[in-house]
């Protein structure tokens, strides 16, 4: 599904990830952890072709990252992203919000995975009248709304309390049985557990 040749990446002159590989399977649940600033996002970052690294290759689904034309349509056919911060769209309720990338996804699946998450009284309201939690919820709906092959995660459930954080995960840990690949980058070791596959990343490498 994804595969990274000694990628490493710099900031001008500082070296946040250093020649990194590895394989990522389709439907594998992947949950990287380490300290802020470790790298864990800046690997994330280039793994979900956000970033482009300063030395090595990615290749996803046997495309050279590199080398994929339209990146934007390739992102939008194949890929969901789940932010730290929920990037919900202000002048447009949560339904709008969740049918933003198609407005032909039928009702039931967004009944279907607000449901799950517990949000499903809310469709009708606006990002302002939502607490930090509700929008975080809002925001992975929207990121499974059209059934990625992979889900990007960075650190998803840090507005959330223990018991949704928990629902999240499990969640995922169900996309991944049924062939969704996911990868999220954690603090919480508890959570990461859910993961079929750990890494610690630590002063930019695995």
């Amino acid at each position: 599904m994804i595969t990274a040749r000694t990628i490493s990446h710099r900031y001008n002159n500082d070296l946040a990830l250093k020649k990194t590989s590895l394989h990522i399977a389709k439907g594998e649940f992947v949950a990287f952890t380490g300290e802020s600033g470790s790298g864990k996002s800046t690997l994330l970052s280039i793994l979900s072709t956000l970033l482009t690294p300063t030395e090595g290759d990615v290749f996803f689904l046997g495309k050279k990252v590199q080398e994929i034309h339209d990146i934007d349509t390739f992102r939008k056919e194949n890929i969901g992203f789940i932010f730290q911060f929920h990037y919900l769209i202000d002048y447009l309720n949560v339904k709008e919000n969740l049918k933003i990338a198609d407005n032909s996804i039928s009702d039931a699946r967004v009944q279907t995975l607000t449901q799950k998450l517990g949000i499903e009284q809310l469709l009708e309201k606006y990002p302002n009248e939502l607490s930090g939690g509700q929008r975080q919820r809002v925001a992975i709906v929207r990121a499974l709304i059209n059934k990625p092959k992979v889900v990007f995660a960075d650190e998803p459930t840090g507005n959330l309390d223990s018991k949704n954080a928990r629902i999240v995960f499990e969640l995922f840990k169900q996309l991944s049985e049924e062939g969704t690949t996911i990868i999220v980058t954690t603090h919480n070791k508890q959570l990461a557990d859910f993961a079929d596959t750990i890494y610690e990343v630590s002063d930019g490498e695995l």
